[in-house]
């Protein structure tokens, strides 16, 4: 297709309307998104299910704080990504090898059995995971001008990719480990990954050299420096790791309190960085409630992978005309109505144009939307076992997914255009370190529900994201402000 589009002076290539490279990034993503999410939606069972039936027999709140930390670092390891994007290689590059190191510890779960596979896994699928989405957001943003109106509605398309993925990915690893066994779910992620590397290798020329420049280029003399450092952390680590200091039923904290650590870190380097201008720094100030709400929302939503997880294997009526539903279906929920309502939540948006909601009143609405999911659980309370409608999960689901269209594609988008000229792909890693906090803390909180408190439960973190909606709510005109004609 060719279109002249607004904001721009000269005709081009379009992929549904979008600039022709979303196309490769649409595709990469989804294929990563499918590997992620199939092996996370199996992940919980591996680890907490006993041994006779397949799984390594690990307590549930510890096993919830192995996933919680796991989503964590996913999400933290975007700053590493980031940085050698911005310093040392380009987003472009970066993101091809991070697919590889994704596709390699997919195929470390696979093959190696019990908890050696695990931690080595899971730690490749990290660091790689926090490459792709670092690096390929990136991309997307710099598709577009400054002045495209098309960017939010183009975000919402590059979701639709993500979820895709996360809608195949559960149901065919979730199948693989209902019939045959924990290690062919893992192995299907990893065939998937490969796809999706496979794709991309192809692909990448239709990028036509966006994300080949290196932003700010690190000193040949600082590299030593760099290098040094990074020893130093990776011992460190490993030091606390065979000390017993880093347990696994701390991980899920330990990584929470890295990540506030790290992001304070952040917002301070950006403030006072001599190389961004003063509007600048006023969009940073403005990124700061957002990050907050993002906090909040996300230590609810990723509860999916944890409290929402066990939910389904133990209070949710399964039954379907007599044949089980395997419990890691329900992680494909979501995505089929996020699928279905991305689409039109990007009309919306593109029909709106100008006269759409301000970024902070759609954060407002997530958060707040978000707290009323949790609420919803509170009519479906039991203490019978597989006694809860599948139904009734599936309308809560629905409410997580309007909460989700609401503040997480907007904010990608938004951590593009408030970024800081000589920042961008960092920009979008602090973006995902409120992803990795929250993530974090869903770990944690995850550690304090039981089926007798599932009232008290869902009721306080629900009550409590409603107030931090409407606080950010009555904030939001002030914020508009802070972000200098950014919408």
């Amino acid at each position: 297709m060719t279109t002249t589009v607004p904001g721009r002076a000269t005709e081009e290539k379009t992929f549904v309307g979008q600039p022709r490279g979303l196309a490769h990034l649409f595709g990469v993503e989804m294929w990563e998104r499918f590997s992620f999410y199939g092996m996370q939606a199996i992940l919980l069972y591996y680890l907490s299910y006993s041994v006779r039936d397949g799984g390594l027999g690990i307590d549930t709140s510890t096993a919830a704080s192995i996933v919680g930390a796991y989503g964590g670092t996913v999400y933290l390891s975007t700053i590493v990504g980031g940085w050698v994007a911005d310093r040392l290689l380009g987003p472009e590059r970066v993101l091809f090898w991070s697919a590889v190191v994704v596709m390699v510890g997919h195929l470390a779960l696979s093959v190696v059995p019990g908890p050696g596979g695990v931690g080595t896994g899971l730690v490749l699928i990290a660091l790689g995971s926090g490459g792709v989405k670092a690096t390929a957001t990136t991309l997307v943003g710099l598709l577009y001008s400054a002045d495209d109106v098309r960017r939010d509605a183009g975000f919402s398309l590059f979701y639709l990719g993500i979820n895709v993925g996360a809608l195949v990915g559960p149901l065919l690893t979730g199948l693989a480990q209902s019939t045959v066994g924990f290690h062919l779910g893992f192995g299907l992620a990893a065939i998937g990954m490969a796809a999706g590397l496979a794709q991309y290798a192809w692909g990448r020329r239709g990028l036509a050299g966006t994300g080949r420049e290196v932003p700010s280029p690190l000193p040949a003399a600082e590299r030593g420096r760099w290098l040094a450092g990074l020893v130093v952390a990776v011992l460190a680590v490993v030091a606390l790791a065979t000390t017993g200091v880093l347990r696994a039923e701390r991980l899920a904290t330990v990584v929470v309190w890295v990540c506030v650590v790290v992001s304070v870190g952040y917002f301070a380097q950006l403030l006072r960085s001599s190389r961004i201008d003063r509007t600048e720094r006023r969009r940073v100030l403005a990124f700061i409630p957002m990050f907050a709400a993002s906090v909040a929302f996300w230590s609810l939503y990723q509860q999916q992978s944890t409290v929402v997880a066990l939910y389904a294997d133990d209070q949710l009526d399964r039954d379907l005309f007599g044949w089980t539903v395997p419990a890691s279906w329900v992680q494909s929920i979501n995505p089929v109505f996020i699928i279905a309502l991305s689409g039109v939540f990007a009309a919306l948006w593109t029909k709106l144009g100008r006269r759409q909601p301000a970024t902070p009143v759609k954060f407002a609405a997530g958060t707040a939307v978000m707290g009323v999911a949790f609420l919803l659980f509170l009519p479906m309370a039991s203490s019978t076992p597989n006694s809860a409608p599948l139904l009734g999960l599936v309308g809560v689901l629905l409410v997580f997914t309007v909460a989700e269209l609401l503040l997480s594609p907007v904010g990608l988008s938004l951590s593009t255009k408030l970024a800081p000229a000589a920042y961008r792909t960092q920009m979008v890693a602090l973006w995902f370190l409120s992803t990795a906090i929250g993530t974090s803390l869903a770990g944690v909180l995850a550690g304090n529900y039981t089926v007798e408190g599932q009232t008290t439960y869902f009721g306080v973190l629900g009550g409590v994201a409603i107030v931090f909606g409407v606080v950010l709510a009555v904030a939001a005109p002030g914020i508009s402000r802070l972000m200098s004609g950014v919408r």
